[in-house]
Formats: C-alpha cells, structure tokens, sequence
C-alpha cells in the first residue's frame, strides 16, 4: 500500500512529502535553484534519474510549476510549494539543536562549497572581482581544491582554477569548514587554535570570517 490510509492531514501530507530526497529537493528549491543542473549541485549523491521522477511528482502535486523560459526548462515552487518554507526551516533548526553529530558520510565537499557560494554576504564584498581559493584536507585531491569567485555582485564557485588572482587561500580540513558553516564552531575560535589557516594580505586575512560567513541555520540557539 501506497500510502498510510488515514485521514489524518499529517499522513496526507507525508505520503507526499516522506519519500526519500523530496524535501530536499525542495529545499534546494527554497534556496533558488530553478534549473535542474543547479539542483543537482545541491543535491550530489541523488541520480539524475531520481531527481526527474521526484520533480515529475511535485509537479502533478502542484508543488512545483515547470516552465520554459528562453529555451531552457526552469522549476519553481508554486503558492502551495511555498508554503512549505516553514516547514523546511523547521526541520533544519530541529536538526541544528538535536542532532549534532556528523558522520564521514555527510561531510561533502560539493555540497558545502555550493551551499557557501549561494548564501555568503556578497554585500561584503570588495567591488572588484575578488577570488578566495579552499585546500580542504580529508578528502580526495580532486575534491580538495576550490576556488569562490565574486565579481560584479554574482558569486560562482570552480572545482578547477579559474586563472584569476587570488586574494586569500583558506586551509583547514573538510570537517571543521563544514562545522564552521554550521554554526558549529566560531570562525573566531578555528582561526586562534589554527585549525583554519588564512594566508595573504593581513586585511584581507582579518575580513575573512566577514566574507564567508556562516549558514543561515548557524544561528540557531543549541541545548544547554
């Protein structure tokens, strides 16, 4: 059986919303990825087959509105799919204050550095294109390098380097820059135990923390 068989609207809504990746499809949607590349990106270890089958039955839902615009398929959430914001925000916050603990299995350096480039502060940006290189240790090499490019108020991140001049190289390992992120550990605090390492102008050193920020989630209030 498909679904639970029970009137309740909690039932209703998870026999739609509990399958496996849905919500955060969603959520990545949320966050204003509208093409299905960019939802990839947000969510790396879902097959792109899955995802298409996910969107298909958001759509029939009447979560989510496909269109096209220009040649290109874009997704967006309708009125409905909207509401489900709370929801998402919710959950990250419970998950935040509840669940701590991070496995190997959930540092991802794609994830994060996608997640980094479409949230940071660009408002602290200088005005001229600015590129902040990433050595992360604990992962592959061919997934330890990243390169975060702000130029004219847009931000993109590259897995291979883009050529330009580098501002500042941050170094530190792939679980404490996740941690970071989250909220978990202060910037503060990574930079005076050394377990991030910035190198470049002093100005630009002491701008880092500023300029990347932390996860909109990192301010949620953790137990006593």
């Amino acid at each position: 059986m498909s679904g639970y068989g029970q009137f309740c609207p909690v039932a209703k809504s998870m026999e739609l919303l509990d399958e496996r990746w849905t919500l955060l499809v969603v959520r990545e949607l949320l966050a204003g990825s509208t093409h299905f590349n960019d939802l990839r990106r947000g969510v790396p270890k879902m097959s792109p087959a899955l995802l298409s089958k996910r969107l298909k039955s958001l759509t029939r839902a009447g979560v989510v509105e496909r269109a096209e615009i220009d040649g290109r398929t874009t997704y967006s959430l309708t009125e409905c799919g909207k509401e489900l914001a709370d929801v998402v925000e919710a959950l990250g916050a419970w998950g935040v204050r509840w669940i701590g603990e991070l496995g190997e299995q959930d540092l991802d350096p794609h994830l994060l550095m996608w997640d980094i480039r479409r949230t940071i502060p660009i408002e602290n940006w200088p005005r001229a294109r600015t590129t902040v290189a990433f050595r992360l240790d604990g992962v592959a090499p061919k997934a330890s390098r990243w390169w975060l490019v702000v130029s004219e108020g847009d931000a993109d991140v590259c897995d291979f380097d883009p050529g330009h001049e580098v501002a500042a190289t941050i170094e530190t390992s792939l679980r404490t820059l996740t941690r970071i992120w989250r909220g978990d550990v202060e910037w503060s605090r990574a930079l005076l135990d050394g377990s991030v390492k910035v190198s470049g102008p002093a100005d630009v050193r002491r701008s880092i923390p500023s300029l990347i920020g932390q996860s909109t989630l990192s301010a949620v209030p953790r137990p006593a």
